[in-house]
């Protein structure tokens, strides 16, 4: 920790409980936590100083998507607010640029208030554009992939641009997110640039009230992680949560949602590992029922 604390970050603390910098309200402690919010390059000195350091680094954004052990994080845990939205008229109809810590909401609405459409999806996702982009998150038929143009990341070796054919995209899925899947975590998405289209503001509302309504009606209000599993090839994995039985099945505290089977709530004062169990409960179950094995969406962090 000597060259971090050599740096004289303000924010820098050890032992810091995580659940409440989570959408699930659950996790153990931080070893070392740090709150980005100045720029992109506060955010990239910490965790290159870390890396240098060989010290693990763990960022998360709003904390959505994300499910940490009660055992909690080693390493150095950046909590990553640095929200910076940029408009423009730049090369090959690149219209927006916008900061990882940038929240979704606070994305799209900003999007729709300059008359700019195609974000209108992420009115109701939880999260950050840098969680985003690596998930490629999306809703409504609509998705990161579709939008973004290039994506600034940070590696070892300094800030990378990826196009976005680069980037792999799939359904959930794109380049970084594999690379993390096979412990490759030494990198970190600083900036996106995205392609959006103008449109009528009236119009972008109406389908942003649209979008809102429908996710209101549709999942649970509460601590929850957003969508828990991927939906499998031409099938949906709240349609075979819901048939195998499973609504309203509880382990401790957490519950599978009664609105949406995909959704699974803490009621509080519950545990990482009651929700991790009861994952492994809906996927052995839904395995047994239907034969499908339901694969996670989330991003399980620390030890299991």
């Amino acid at each position: 920790m000597t060259a971090l604390a050599k740096l004289k970050l303000p924010t820098l603390q050890q032992d810091i409980p995580l659940a409440k910098y989570t959408a699930a309200r659950l996790g153990g402690k931080a070893e070392w936590l740090y709150v980005a919010k100045e720029s992109v390059y506060e955010l990239a000195k910490v965790v290159q100083t870390a890396w240098a350091e060989d010290m693990s680094v763990t960022v998360i954004g709003g904390g959505a998507n994300v499910l940490i052990s009660d055992a909690g994080v080693r390493g150095l845990v950046v909590v990553n607010r640095v929200a910076d939205i940029e408009f423009g008229d730049w090369h090959d109809g690149r219209t927006v640029s916008a900061s990882s810590g940038t929240g979704l909401l606070r994305f799209a609405r900003a999007c729709a208030s300059q008359g700019i459409a195609g974000m209108e999806w992420a009115v109701g996702v939880p999260g950050t554009v840098g969680g985003a982009v690596v998930n490629n998150a999306g809703a409504h038929g609509d998705d990161m992939a579709a939008s973004v143009a290039e994506v600034v990341v940070l590696e070892i070796t300094g800030p990378k641009l990826y196009t976005n054919e680069e980037m792999h995209y799939d359904y959930r899925h794109s380049m970084l997110k594999d690379r993390a899947a096979k412990g490759d975590r030494k990198f970190l998405v600083l900036q996106a640039n995205f392609i959006l289209p103008p449109d009528d503001k009236e119009a972008i509302e109406a389908r942003m009230t649209e979008f809102n309504a429908y996710r209101k009606r549709t999942q649970p209000p509460g601590a929850t992680l957003g969508s828990i599993f991927k939906n499998p090839p031409n099938d949906y994995a709240g349609r075979l949560i819901e048939t195998a039985g499973l609504k309203g099945h509880r382990i401790g505290n957490v519950e599978v949602s009664d609105v949406h089977a995909n959704f699974i709530v803490n009621h509080g004062d519950a545990t990482a590992s009651d929700y991790y169990a009861l994952i492994r409960h809906v996927q052995e179950t839904v395995m047994n029922v239907h034969s499908v094995a339901l694969e996670l969406e989330i991003e399980l962090i620390g030890s299991w």
